[in-house]
Order: structure tokens, then sequence, then C-alpha cells
């Protein structure tokens, strides 16, 4: 923790100030919001919820848009759609939060691991076609850190097998990929309004498609598969009366995170601008610290900037990423690492016998990456505290 007082490292004046990893943008709007639901007396799904699902899905370009509890409940009702059963296999990346696979599991599906691209972090379609089977039925591609994957590649080998792509953009609101809406790209794509992301309903997720019966079907998943619009039983639109049409979970968003959710995706494409900026700020200083390596981002993309992950040079410094991190905390800043892969958990271990052998780039990536703070709220100053803590850890430590 840094003094109270000013204090040099290296020459480097620091101030009382810590930078954390990341602080959700929060204003006046989204706590009207919140009172105005809590005045209205709709606590839990009601009418905000419909209106934010409605806004989400027109802003995106979207036929449908499904809310949900969280992304995790998001990707599990989207495979329970696509028809996902028992001895299935569903091809992921290998870097990536459990969630995307686990949710595999609870279909007793299996999570078939791909390698990453050394670049940019994401899965790479060449290892996706190594891993396909007779018994691969779906692709779910991870949009790491908001740059969208080479969806044009991955969703013309899933034509030629037919199989079902589930994109994972919980880091991709917004984001673009030649030109088009993350969200309207592959057949569902589920998002993430976690506390640390880009738009923040504090838990909760969301999943559009353009296939009308899979949207209605995760309608029902999502409440206990009670027939749809049950929430209004207790309005005077609706009735007492209601069906269960199959056993279904309790995934449902309510009206106090669509109230935040409603406020905040008025402020989206702001907060995006604000995330580009201090992305940019990072690449330009970063040019004048060869040990640090900023991220690719391809041509033809817009990444959302979800994370800001750099890239320690192998070699380059007497110590590994791991203190480097711990330096960084001493100095004033908060970073963490994106992501562990799979194979390294002993869950996945021991299930199912994974291990490093066969990813050599997601080997060689996790042992360099760290992501540094980047969120709305950061001013400039915050940013080029940062540069200048990673700088201080450089000099310390270079050899």
């Amino acid at each position: 923790m840094i003094s109270e007082n000013p204090v040099t490292f290296g020459g480097i004046v620091k101030t009382n100030v810590e930078i954390p990893f990341h602080k959700p943008y929060i204003t006046e709007d989204e706590i009207a919001e919140v009172l105005d639901s809590l005045r209205s007396g709709w606590l839990t799904m009601g009418p905000k919820t419909v209106l934010f699902e409605e806004q989400f899905r027109d802003y995106l370009g979207a036929p449908h848009a499904v809310s949900m509890n969280s992304c995790t409940a998001a990707l599990h009702l989207a495979l329970l759609a696509a028809g996902i059963k028992e001895g299935d296999e569903v091809i992921l990346p290998a870097m990536t939060f459990t969630a995307t696979a686990e949710v595999v599991t609870y279909l007793r599906a299996i999570p078939v691991l791909a390698d990453v691209d050394v670049d940019t972090c994401n899965i790479d379609a060449a290892a996706i076609e190594e891993k396909m089977t007779e018994k691969t039925r779906a692709i779910i591609p991870v949009h790491f850190a908001g740059q969208p994957c080479d969806m044009d590649e991955i969703c013309d080998l899933a034509a030629g097998r037919n199989l079902t792509v589930i994109e994972d953009a919980a880091h991709a609101i917004p984001a673009r990929y030649k030109n088009r809406m993350v969200g309207t790209i592959g057949d569902l794509t589920c998002f993430s309004f976690y506390a640390t992301k880009s738009l923040t309903t504090g838990e909760g997720g969301m999943v559009t498609t353009a296939d009308d019966a899979w949207a209605e079907r995760m309608r029902t998943l999502r409440l206990h598969g009670i027939s749809r619009d049950a929430w209004k039983r207790y309005t005077s639109e609706g009735t007492w009366y209601y069906e269960v049409m199959e056993a279904g979970y309790k995934y449902n968003m309510t009206d106090i995170q669509a109230a935040l959710g409603l406020a905040q995706l008025r402020k989206v494409d702001w907060m995006w601008q604000r995330r580009q900026q201090i992305a940019g700020i990072y690449t330009e200083k970063f040019k004048a610290i060869p040990e640090v390596q900023t991220p690719v981002v391809k041509a033809d993309r817009e990444s959302g900037w979800h994370l800001y992950v750099v890239r320690l040079v192998p070699d380059a410094l007497t110590i590994d990423r791991n203190r480097f991190i711990d330096e960084l905390k001493e100095a004033g800043t908060m970073a963490s690492v994106h992501f562990i892969p799979l194979y390294r958990h002993p869950y996945y271990q021991n299930t199912f016998q994974y291990s490093p052998r066969g990813f050599k780039s997601s080997e060689k990536i996790y042992e360099q990456i760290l992501s540094l703070p980047i969120y709305p709220g950061m001013a400039d100053e915050d940013a080029e505290q940062v540069i200048e803590s990673v700088d201080y850890v450089v000099r310390k430590f270079r050899r």
C-alpha cells in the first residue's frame, strides 16, 4: 500500500492514490433509475426488464434479446436451446474463464479445448478444425478482452458441419467485426453485465439470437419453465393461472438490475470511447518500454477494450510475471491475469485428462500476460500513473 505522503520510486514521484483494477462507472443516472424501480414496487422481473431487453436488442440490431441473471445462465440456456445433449462435444478456447466450459458439463456434454492465436489470444480457427469429430455439435468462440474472433472462418467451419456457433461475448459490448456488431453474427451470443464489465447491472446477462423458437424457449426456461409472460400474473394484464411447460431454472433478471442496465446503456458508447482513449494512451506510452508488448488488434474489427492485456518480453527482466504484478501492487497499481488456461485447473485435468501438451500458444501467452486497469472513470492522470508504475518496475528489474 502506498503511504499517505508522496514517495519517490526510482525518480518517479508517487502520490497516495492507488489505482484499482476496476471501478464501475455509476452516476446519479443509475441511482435515479434504481430508486424509480424501488418506488414502483417492481423489484423482480417486470416492465423495466422487458424495456432493457428491447433497448439492448435495438442497440445491437438483433432480432431477439433475452435477459438472464448472469452470462453463465445465458450460455447454459443457449446450449439447451441449441439442443446440446449428453455426449456431445463443444469446442471452446483453452484460455477462458471456467464458466465457458462448465456450462457444457451441465448438460453432460464434453468441453473440447482448442489452442488460441498467439497474437490475439482468441481461439484459433485452425485449432478448431483439428479438434472436430463426428460428435462435435457446437463452437463457443470467446472474444478475448473485447476483440472479436475470426468469425468468418469460424462460421464457415460451423456451416460445413451443421454446427451451432454460440459466442461468449462477456468482454465484447460494444465490439464490431467487419462493421457488424457482436451480437448479430453467430447463432446465439451471450453477454455479461457483471460488476467489472463494460456495461454492468451488478450481476446479469443477455442472449441475442435471430431464431424465434430458440428465443421463446429461453424465455420459458429462465423462469422455471413457466409459460411466457408469467411475470405479468400479478398485473391487471395477467392472470393467476400459469402452466409449466418443462423443468426450467431460476435465471431471470430483476427490475433493479435492469434499471442499472437502462442507465448504463444510455452511456455505453461514451464508456466504450473512454476505454478506447485509455487504451490509446497506454499503447502510445508503452512504445518507449520495449520490455512490454501491447495488445494486437486486427484491422478489420474494433475491440470493446474490456481488458488491456500486455505481455512481458521473455528474458528481458530478472523477475517473472507473478513477481511483476506484486511489484506493481507495491507501486500502487492493481493488475490481474486473464486467464489461467483451463487445462491447468485440477477439475479439468482430473475429469478430462487435459494437460499443457498440445496448447503451445496458450502456455506461451499465459506465462507472459497481465491485465492493467482500464475503466471509464479513469482520468488521464490515472493512466499515466499506471504507466509510470510499469516503467518503474521494468527499470528496477531490467536485465
